[in-house]
């Protein structure tokens, strides 16, 4: 499924506060996006179509609930953008990250752990 940046935001609202109702979701983005109201609706509508989120009616308005949970749109998202910028090269992308951002000692230790523990294809048994 392909989310825009501006669904995205969407997504996030909803997952955090559903099920929703869509003047639930407007307060949370509009102070912060400036959206107006009939974006914000137009997003649910293309999210509902996309099949990303479900709407129930509930009296006079919809009550909205994610179709897809937050971490398999993470993991897809992840793996879209690994193939895209990186050739599906999770080495170069790891590299990266570390070279370009400020990791604590704490979480350098956190990496060193997941390594670590996680399996690698053609490691020595």
């Amino acid at each position: 499924m392909d989310i825009s940046a501006a669904e995205w935001q969407v997504m996030r609202a909803v997952w955090e506060r559903q099920p929703v109702g869509a003047a639930d979701v407007i307060a949370a983005l509009v102070p912060e996006t400036r959206w107006s109201h009939r974006t914000v609706r137009t997003m649910l509508a293309r999210l509902v179509e996309k099949g990303a989120l479900e709407a129930a009616p509930e009296g006079n308005r919809y009550i909205y609930r994610a179709k897809v949970s937050r971490a398999g749109c993470i993991r897809q998202a992840s793996r879209s953008f690994l193939q895209r910028v990186f050739g599906g090269n999770a080495e170069e992308l790891l590299l990266h990250l570390v070279r370009e951002r400020e990791i604590t000692a704490s979480q350098i230790e956190e990496l060193k752990r997941l390594l670590d523990d996680t399996p690698r294809k053609g490691r020595d048994k």
